[in-house]
């Protein structure tokens, strides 16, 4: 009679932990399918480490007028896909500041731009010969006013009497995308489009809406993809 009792409670815990058992089992199971529908942007984990750096000219306005920004950025590549570096850009041709706002009126001056931040890219298809990349630019802007014209005319020209006046310091941030050409592993050629939207400019005839606007870019990236 011993053995049948006992024989009875072990069938009987059997039975009852069959189900605690089974249902543990299904929530394991959700849990591990929860997971694998949890999307990541580096699937796997980070498995390559690269780098690359870019030559770019911008083709927009400023005041309404045309400029050409020539700008260098770079940083590391991660999984062949996001690209998060530094990177900076330059006015190179003359806008000139209206009498009316400038700060030295019987002067000749130009306005000067520039731009440096952080630069970040997320490149679908890296791999193909033609793809896209996605990009951003975040940082800071700075327009000032100056006499470039005697940078170019005098040859003595001297930087203790060379002035500058009213430097204007703002936010910038430029998202884009682009059309990328792998020429070769090494090179790309990235033709693409932007917008340029400045926050805080409080320039003399330097308004947000003076600086912000749409860019044509023609790109050229050199490195590890």
């Amino acid at each position: 009679m011993k053995i049948q009792f006992k024989a009875i409670l072990v069938v009987s815990a059997v039975l009852l932990a069959t189900p605690l058992f089974a249902q543990e089992t299904d929530t394991e199971e959700w849990s591990r399918k929860r997971d694998d529908r949890i999307e990541t942007v580096f699937k796997g984990g980070v498995s390559s480490v690269r780098g690359y750096g870019a030559l770019a000219n911008k083709f927009t306005t400023i005041r309404g007028e045309y400029a050409n920004l020539v700008g260098a950025y770079g940083g590391v590549f991660i999984n062949h896909q996001l690209m998060i570096g530094v990177g900076g850009a330059a006015l190179t041709n003359r806008i000139k500041v209206p009498s009316e706002f400038s700060t030295a009126p019987l002067r000749d001056l130009n306005y000067e731009y520039g731009q440096f931040g952080l630069v970040t890219e997320y490149v679908v298809g890296s791999n193909n010969a033609f793809h896209i990349a996605f990009s951003l630019f975040s940082g800071a802007g700075f327009t000032l006013q100056n006499d470039r014209e005697e940078w170019d005319h005098d040859d003595d020209f001297d930087w203790d009497d060379h002035e500058t006046g009213d430097t204007n310091w703002f936010y910038v941030l430029e998202p884009g995308v682009q059309f990328e050409i792998n020429v070769f592993k090494w090179m790309r050629f990235s033709p693409g489009i932007s917008y340029r939207a400045a926050f805080g400019s409080d320039g003399m005839g330097m308004r947000d809406s003076d600086i912000s606007d749409i860019s044509y870019n023609a790109t050229l990236k050199f490195g590890g993809f």
